[in-house]
């Protein structure tokens, strides 16, 4: 596992998270309960800070970092797909951060708001809490009910139990 302090500033991971031996993260990381940090992702703090609140799953060849002196910062139960790159925004609690997207520097995606496959939110957006963007640069296109939740919540009830279970059946060959 790759986990470094860089000039000072160290991870602090959660116990009860579970971070892939092929995960990277560097300096000023916080990494809350239950996460689970896909294979691949790397996650650096070395000059600007991350926060990842818990239950959250970041999933292979995701990229989270921020500009100097500033924070990316991750909410509670949000779910970010494989290969998304986050870059100094803020996802709040609930959300879904689709495959392959972008979320930049200033942006801010609200609770359960998801964020399509490939899309793109430029900088300084801000994307309403139980909208659906889609497109570059990502726009809301439809809004978030409580059946799409209910379908959504045992997915993200799912990572979370990965984090305990990787940790105790992961088993190098």
């Amino acid at each position: 596992m790759g986990i470094y302090a860089f000039e000072g500033r160290r991870p602090r991971i959660d116990d009860t998270a579970y971070v892939s031996p092929a995960a990277l993260i560097i300096g000023d990381v916080v990494v809350g309960k239950e996460c689970f940090i896909g294979h691949n992702v790397c996650i650096k703090g070395d000059y600007g800070s991350v926060v990842i609140g818990d239950y959250t799953n970041v999933q292979e060849n995701c990229v989270i970092h921020a500009r100097p002196g500033e924070k990316a910062v991750i909410g509670d139960w949000v779910t970010i797909g494989h290969g998304a790159v986050i870059h100094g925004a803020e996802i709040r609690d609930w959300a879904i951060i689709g495959m392959s997207s972008v979320v930049s520097d200033h942006s801010v995606v609200g609770p359960w708001a998801v964020i399509a496959e490939g899309a793109v939110v430029v900088n300084g957006t801000n994307i309403p809490g139980e909208t659906i963007s889609v497109g570059i640069p990502a726009k809301p296109k439809g809004t978030i009910d409580e059946e799409f939740k209910s379908k959504w919540i045992p997915v993200k009830e799912e990572y979370r139990s990965l984090s305990k279970r990787y940790k105790e059946n992961l088993v190098p060959l």
